[in-house]
């Protein structure tokens, strides 16, 4: 790969890292003020909807940024990766909101299925990729 096609990487693994980082500062900020008017009211599931895009997302690309052996995934894994890592965010978030209220939804099963199943289809797309890359002499 060209330098200018690897310095390309390091910056679209970096915004991504950045776009993580704030999704989960962003997160924190919406769980304290929806608990504040909750009457004193609390959800696990909204309390730690943070961790979803900060360590599914943040510390990956991170490390992706600052060490040169590991390749930025191509467009699909990433995009079903981040779409699986979203797809948890904001089924925490929800079923954090239907715990506030006092109430539950079988519905809220669809959002982990879906975001493990997507975002395992990203990571075995982007291994899959490595060890493809690898096998080449």
């Amino acid at each position: 790969m060209s330098t200018s096609a690897t310095e390309h990487a390091r910056l679209t693994a970096a915004r991504t890292a950045f776009v993580y980082l704030l999704a989960a500062v962003f997160c924190m900020v919406f769980g304290a003020v929806y608990e504040h008017f909750s009457h004193n009211v609390y959800s696990w599931y909204m309390i730690y909807a943070f961790a979803f895009p900060l360590l599914g997302g943040g510390v990956p690309f991170c490390a992706m940024t600052l060490l040169d052996r590991c390749p930025v995934p191509s467009r699909l894994p990433l995009n079903l990766y981040n779409s699986g890592i979203a797809t948890l965010t904001v089924g925490s978030v929800f079923q954090g909101v239907l715990a506030i209220y006092g109430t539950t939804s079988r519905l809220t099963r669809v959002y982990w299925t879906a975001g493990i199943v997507l975002t395992a289809a990203g990571a075995v797309l982007y291994l899959a990729g490595l060890l493809q890359r690898n096998a080449k002499p």
